[in-house]
């Protein structure tokens, strides 16, 4: 009887585990196996020191890349029992997976996971169309089933007052000469297994915008498509900000997006809010909610774009050395 999962299967899971979604498509991660057990860890050489000096953002995408794993071997009848920081002094191996008792994938696992490759992220306008009631109640029972919450902003004004708090904060980030730089190195022009093409950047940012939009080289939009009056923002949240909450709101992220996706929506991420913490208490504030807001979503049904690129499963194992 096997005992741990095998190179097969861990090869598996990892290539849908690397669609999760990450600041600048910089893709943190790296899967191993070790004494039967499958470990994710955060990548240190792919951190992002002016944009993500604390780690938090690597934190998230892991603990999304998590959550595609978790699914992955859940569909394929291997489910596994996940532990969460297991090594006190291996601070970068955020989560280890061992076997659970094998049983059949839920239905609800099976629409989830064939969401995955067609979630990304749709920095474009939206379409003036109203997300329903019940889709709504969806994305908020994901975030609950992953121990976090969802917030709806909802109405004019406290849209509007959201969209001063986001202004506000890529204000200060578009002041630090480190931040765009960062930024710039992320972009790509030219075929890349990772960074955020320009094609796929959205629209550049215009002075009527409600939201600020992250630079990332697209084209001037065409005349009419300004982006939604009061879009629908949703801020994901977690009961406190450790590393520990941090990976658990990165598995409610995907699990909400992914779940956004099944609805046939489309979501793009505002993160400007979260990394300047002035910005991030203030939502908290607004928002009158217990714990630490860790991401922003702006929701609603829209043209679908195209994928950013992934790098290869092999560039994201660490396989043991077999002698000859």
């Amino acid at each position: 009887m096997e005992t741990g999962f095998t190179v097969a299967q861990l090869r598996a899971a990892a290539a849908d585990a690397v669609r999760a979604p990450s600041l600048h498509n910089t893709q943190p991660w790296r899967f191993r196996l070790r004494d039967g057990g499958i470990e994710l860890s955060v990548d240190p050489t792919r951190r992002l020191p002016a944009t993500d000096p604390s780690g938090w953002g690597a934190r998230i995408s892991c603990g999304a890349a998590l959550f595609n794993l978790r699914l992955a071997l859940a569909v394929a009848g291997t489910p596994a029992t996940v532990r969460l920081r297991p090594y006190p002094t291996e601070p970068n191996v955020l989560a280890r997976l061992v076997p659970d008792a094998p049983r059949p994938a839920t239905p609800a696992d099976r629409s989830l996971h064939s969401a995955i490759p067609r979630r990304l992220s749709n920095r474009a306008p939206f379409w003036p169309d109203p997300v329903p009631a019940d889709a709504r109640w969806r994305l908020g029972e994901a975030a609950r089933a992953e121990q976090c919450w969802l917030e709806l902003v909802i109405g004019t004004s406290a849209v509007n007052a959201f969209a001063e708090v986001a202004r506000s904060a890529h204000r200060v980030l578009e002041r630090d000469p480190d931040y765009r730089r960062e930024r710039a190195e992320w972009i790509r022009r030219e075929p890349a297994p990772d960074g955020v093409p320009a094609a796929a950047g959205g629209p550049q940012s215009e002075p009527q915008d409600l939201l600020p939009m992250r630079g990332f080289g697209g084209r001037d939009r065409a005349p009419g498509r300004d982006f939604e009056p009061e879009p629908l923002v949703a801020v994901l949240g977690s009961a406190g900000n450790t590393s520990t909450d941090q990976i658990l709101a990165g598995q409610a992220l995907q699990r909400v997006l992914l779940t956004a996706t099944d609805a046939g929506l489309s979501v793009s991420l505002l993160s400007q809010p979260i990394e300047v913490q002035g910005a991030r208490e203030a939502l908290r504030l607004s928002l009158g909610r217990f714990g630490t807001p860790q991401m922003v979503m702006r929701i609603g049904y829209g043209q679908p774009g195209a994928a950013t690129p992934r790098r290869s499963v092999d560039d994201v194992l660490d396989l043991p050395v077999v002698s000859a």
